[in-house]
């Protein structure tokens, strides 16, 4: 079968892309803006990629169109689509249909943590031998690709609750069907299409109603509002992590963690990841996994062998004794903890955050009010305002002179080139590619004069 994808580049459509290329389909796919790191990994797979929509695609005469939910009425293509009753489907549609309807679903909710989660726990199940498929938000280190068929019954997806397409407005993470189902936490977001934290909460129920009786539900026990999901209907055992009474980290000297069990010691992990939030991600894939039958310490083993996710806090690059990261971050709790674990790796050592706020809830101006405390652990704060609609210098005002924004790129990696130290640590956070904004910023630190001390 020919498939043709709208929205491509897009990490989940992306994945849906390679998958059915890999089950031996022709796959092509056009987006608007085609950029690493999806579109690389496509067309290193042979997938061939058109920029734009333009209806004229529908001459490749494909089978079927996958639409993603980046696709709206209005869409040139999307509309000939229409108008020629030409067959297309729902990306999450077409994944249950051909792919999930006979597996054992290992599904990763929540609004933070997802991506990483879901790699912990595919890597888990590969490093103990079950060669599970997965369809992940990012890029695994350990595995180099977002997403790969398999071959085993497993399969873990990031389950997102944003919703599936503009023909259906259910959350993506319906159409799974899990037997294995991590919360990982829940707070507002998708400020488009959610009016507030109880919309969000409704579509978690209906998830949770999904759930087969011999299924498991992992559940961040810290959460309130988890607590109130499950409370309105849980027809599946649960159990729980970061209380006493279910999985439990304890950080001990020398980066090692002591994991239990309701208090059943599991094993001793050696860990490198930054954070108390890695370690809920980590003890919520070893509760996952244990219920697909990998022994927590296999699990524990595994972890200690696990290479995070592109674009979380990955180091881009080092100049002149200044590192460069690069996150994902982009909902004040996101940017909070990760500044928090950065500080806590490298002390007094400067931070200095930059920030662009891309979301769809944070153009919306939702976490205006959140921002400059969630950037408080930044020595310094550098904020990309280009197409925002709200005051972002007053939102920061609180900072005082620790903050600046700027509304063009180039004077943005000037800045903050300027005002590097050796030593200093810029941690970039974004939802996008940022215009390229790491390596820009390289290069701009390594082009200033030696005795440039800034």
């Amino acid at each position: 079968m020919h498939i043709h994808i709208l929205g491509i580049c897009g990490t989940f459509m992306a994945g849906i892309a390679l998958i059915a290329h890999e089950a031996g389909h022709k796959v092509t796919g056009c987006d608007a803006s085609v950029y690493p790191p999806m579109s690389t990994q496509l067309t290193s797979q042979g997938i061939e990629l058109i920029e734009g929509f333009c209806p004229g695609q529908t001459r490749l005469n494909p089978d079927l169109f996958v639409i993603g939910n980046v696709v709206a009425r209005g869409n040139s293509l999307m509309e000939e689509i229409l108008n020629r009753n030409l067959p297309y489907v729902s990306g999450p549609q077409w994944l249950l249909e051909n792919i999930l309807l006979d597996r054992w679903v290992l599904a990763v909710a929540g609004t933070h943590g997802k991506t990483t989660t879901s790699s912990m726990l595919a890597w888990i199940l590969e490093y103990a031998g079950m060669t599970p498929g997965f369809l992940i938000g990012g890029i695994p280190r350990n595995f180099g690709l977002s997403a790969r068929l398999g071959a085993s019954d497993f399969f873990v997806i990031e389950a997102d609750e944003y919703d599936t397409a503009f023909f259906d407005k259910r959350s993506k993470f319906i159409h799974f069907r899990p037997r294995t189902a991590i919360l990982n936490n829940l707070e507002f977001d998708h400020a488009d299409i959610f009016e507030n934290l109880s919309a969000i909460e409704q579509q978690f129920h209906h998830f949770v109603r999904i759930i087969p009786g011999n299924g498991l539900i992992i559940t961040n026990g810290r959460e309130e509002s988890l607590k109130r999901v499950l409370a309105r209907g849980c027809w599946t055992p649960v159990e729980t992590v970061g209380v006493d009474n279910g999985w439990q980290a304890k950080m001990l000297p020398e980066g090692q963690v002591e994991i239990r069990f309701t208090g059943n010691f599991q094993g001793i992990l050696q860990w490198e990841l930054l954070g108390e939030h890695n370690l809920m991600n980590a003890l919520a894939a070893l509760a996952a996994a244990r219920h697909a039958g990998v022994p927590p310490n296999i699990g524990v083993a595994a972890l200690a062998r696990f290479q995070n996710v592109k674009r979380r806090m990955e180091i881009r690059g080092v100049c002149k004794d200044i590192t460069v990261y690069d996150d994902f971050a982009h909902h004040p709790t996101a940017i909070r903890t990760t500044l928090h674990g950065l500080r806590n790796k490298v002390r007094s050592g400067r931070i200095i955050a930059v920030l662009e706020p891309r979301s769809n809830t944070m153009k919306m101006g939702v976490w205006k009010d959140s921002l400059a405390d969630s950037l408080a652990a930044a020595d310094l704060v550098f904020c990309y305002t280009a197409n925002l609609g709200w005051d972002v210098k007053s939102a920061l005002a609180s900072l005082g002179a620790r903050a600046e924004t700027c509304d063009s790129l180039e004077p943005l990696v000037t800045a903050v080139a300027a005002t590097c130290h050796p030593g200093d640590h810029v941690l970039i956070m974004s939802n996008s590619s940022f215009g390229g904004i790491h390596e820009r910023l390289l290069k701009a630190i390594d082009e200033r004069p030696r005795n440039d001390q800034a």
